[in-house]
């Protein structure tokens, strides 16, 4: 019987999973519950080997195929976000102020549903690890799972991982030779001058100016530092100030922001800049600028060969192309992608609310495409001898 079929079978068993993760969200490094139920469902499935606690919280099955091979791993991430759900589902959160609103839930349910696949089949030559993966949502959960071992330990030769993408047509996979997200960072910005009565801003040193014209300067560093062929951001996403009145200029002003960048050069000359720009603009108003830089994943680069091997399991499901524009959202599933050969495939969610938004929820009609390209990939990468 073909992948797609047995696999149709096995959706309304994986939905009940979904829906199950769903309504019991965990936020990074707190999936515990979550982990519990992932390793009970893989021990029932009878897979040769489950390992938990793996970078913390995570989660790894290790399947052999009917014939010794070369490993192949499969990532899905399982956080939650700090979000109260607005869906008003049967299945919506328990939890208020926390919920599945990135499709985590579908993602580790396909997974499953994939161990369940191949620890029944065996049809392949070689190893599968699934890596149920805690904390992508900012925590650096796979950068924990491979300081502690992860690749080595269970001695991985090429790594995949998939997103449902909202607003693509559901089933349908896409992807990007070389960089597709953006590496983000985040930087806070504390100026302090010196505050005093608004009436007589000659005896004070204004934070607030200042911290206005750094908030705009800091726009030049786009249009007119980094090469215009190359995509790059920089947003300052918070403005605090230390009073809440009409006629008090605050000793300290606080910004927050990140900046995004496709390429490891311009992320270091973007990061130059801001230091620059923010310590030089608050020094020609008489404040001082202390900058604090907060590092995350680095670009989110698939390599080549890897994009047409997704490529051709995605063409045996359903459809998949290799355009998929770059974006600069983010994943630290690109950790693993700079030590080992591999892509991220998006899937299509269909006419959904965007990721990250309280009305959000994981389209069950994608379940059986996203098992059915994970059992392609494993068959056709670890094909068994004619």
């Amino acid at each position: 019987m073909p992948v797609r079929n047995r696999i149709a079978e096995m959706a309304e068993e994986v939905t009940g999973w979904r829906h199950h993760l769903h309504a019991h969200p965990e936020l990074r490094f707190e999936e515990h519950e979550t982990a519990q139920f992932v390793a009970e469902k893989l021990r029932a499935f009878g897979v040769d080997e489950v390992a938990t606690g793996v970078g913390g919280t995570g989660v790894v099955a290790v399947i052999r195929g009917s014939q010794p091979g070369p490993t192949v791993g499969f990532r899905a991430d399982m956080d939650a976000l700090p979000i109260l759900e607005a869906t008003g589902l049967p299945h919506a959160s328990t939890i208020p102020g926390k919920m599945h609103a990135c499709g985590h839930d579908g993602h580790t349910s396909m997974l499953l549903g994939t161990a369940k696949y191949l620890a029944e089949t065996r049809n392949f030559a070689g190893t599968v690890v699934c890596i149920f993966q805690p904390a992508e949502e900012g925590g650096g959960g796979a950068k924990a799972m491979i300081e502690d071992g992860l690749l080595d330990r269970f001695a991985v030769d090429e790594v995949y991982g998939m997103h449902n993408w909202p607003g693509m047509k559901v089933g349908d996979f896409s992807m990007r030779p070389g960089p597709q997200f953006a590496a983000p960072a985040r930087f806070d910005v504390v100026l302090t001058g010196k505050g005093g009565h608004a009436a007589m801003p000659n005896l004070n040193v204004d934070t607030t100016l200042a911290a206005a014209h750094v908030v705009t300067a800091l726009q030049s560093i786009v249009s007119r530092n980094v090469d215009p062929v190359q995509n790059a951001v920089v947003s300052v996403c918070g403005f605090r100030t230390e009073t809440n009145t009409y006629n008090v200029i605050p000793e300290v002003v606080e910004l927050k922001g990140t900046f995004r960048v496709h390429d490891d050069e311009v992320q270091k000359q973007v990061r130059r800049r801001i230091e620059e720009v923010t310590t030089q603009t608050a020094a020609a108003f008489g404040v001082a600028a202390e900058i604090t830089f907060l590092p995350g994943p680095p670009v989110l680069i698939n390599d080549a060969a890897s994009v047409e091997h997704a490529a051709e399991a995605g063409r045996a499901v359903s459809t998949a192309a290799t355009d998929f524009p770059p974006v600069m959202g983010a994943d630290d599933f690109a950790e693993m992608l700079r030590l080992r050969p591999g892509a991220y495939v998006v899937v299509g969610n269909g006419d959904s609310a965007g990721l990250h938004h309280p009305e959000y929820d994981f389209n069950d009609a994608v379940i059986p495409y996203g098992i059915s390209w994970f059992a392609e990939m494993a068959e056709r990468r670890l094909p068994l001898p004619r």
